[in-house]
């Protein structure tokens, strides 16, 4: 007899094979996949040497994708990034010389280090999927993510990204310490030579994937929850957390309501499902709203961050009963 079983998910081959190279970062590995399919943007937060530049790489591998990192500094010019026109004296003329972002998955590092002339370049990049030098636009190659890193525990030299950059980063997921087990895996396989991750899935079929990750069904009360949920944080006191008014200057932006229906979609695409649940909105909340949300002087005062404020909304705002029916 042949077996039944539905095959894996070709992304649970993808994970796996990354897996093989990185050791935990379980959440920071499922979200990056949830970014793919759902053609969004991630910022990483984390301190130096928690392998995020290593995760990014292997992921570029496992789906056969082009991969570039670029270590932002102070002195770095939007050429460096994006490319320019270089004059060819043999030739007498003009040619154009494409810079790193055309790959598919870019590694912005300490993104925070660049000033506003790269991040401005940046955005274009990250909104358009295109990149104008001169007069000519070209398009970067699809799929396409960008992933950057900020360091937390170090301020000199840096410049604070633009709210509006910030915000067309679909996630913001903080990366912590390994536990003690993982932290002896680490050591135990640096010991040995790595296993590079074997390409399991291509570009083409990844952007079949997010076709079909399209299709999985968001009953319209899954929408209103994340509407709902992102509301509350520009106006607490509606439901009924008044107090937290005075921590919140700015709540999140309409782009959050879509980054919490979208991301929820690809998650349940990832999982198997073919619909939304609402738990797939609020364990992805805090990853979409927590850069978002513009806190007061009052809230670093009190030591009040947004993870806090996040999961007092999320405690706040009703569930909707969702009832699956055949379509």
């Amino acid at each position: 007899m042949t077996s039944t079983e539905p095959p894996a998910h070709p992304l649970e081959q993808v994970l796996f094979e990354v897996k093989r190279t990185i050791v935990g970062q379980d959440v920071l590995l499922e979200r990056m996949a949830v970014a793919l399919v759902a053609d969004g943007h991630l910022l990483v937060e984390g301190v130096p040497g928690l392998a995020k530049t290593l995760a990014v790489r292997s992921l570029a591998a496992a789906i056969d994708g082009s991969f570039q990192r670029v270590q932002f500094t102070p002195d770095l010019v939007p050429a460096d990034l994006v490319g320019t026109r270089v004059y060819h004296q043999q030739s007498g003329e003009f040619r154009t010389e494409l810079g790193p972002v055309f790959a598919n998955l870019l590694l912005a590092d300490e993104i925070n280090r660049a000033p506003a002339k790269v991040q401005s370049a940046l955005l274009e990049v990250m909104q358009e999927h295109q990149v104008t030098i001169g007069r000519e636009t070209f398009k970067v190659p699809e799929p396409f993510l960008v992933m950057a890193t900020e360091n937390p525990i170090e301020s000199e030299g840096t410049y604070p990204l633009p709210e509006a950059q910030v915000d067309r980063f679909m996630m913001k997921v903080v990366v912590d310490y390994p536990t003690q087990s993982e932290e002896q895996a680490i050591v135990e396989r640096a010991l040995r030579p790595p296993e590079p991750p074997q390409p399991t899935v291509t570009t083409d079929d990844l952007v079949a994937m997010r076709a079909r990750a399209r299709q999985v069904y968001v009953d319209p009360a899954v929408v209103d929850y994340a509407v709902r949920l992102v509301a509350v944080t520009r106006s607490p006191g509606t439901a009924g957390l008044g107090e937290l008014e005075r921590y919140v200057t700015y709540g999140a932006s309409p782009r959050a309501s879509i980054a919490l229906v979208t991301g929820a979609r690809a998650l349940a695409f990832l999982r198997g499902r073919e619909y939304v649940l609402p738990h797939d909105l609020s364990e992805l909340a805090l990853d979409v709203l927590r850069h978002r949300l513009v806190l007061s002087y009052e809230a670093l005062a009190d030591d009040v961050d947004a993870d806090t404020i996040i999961t007092r909304v999320l405690g706040a705002v009703r569930a909707p009963d969702v009832v699956l029916r055949n379509r």
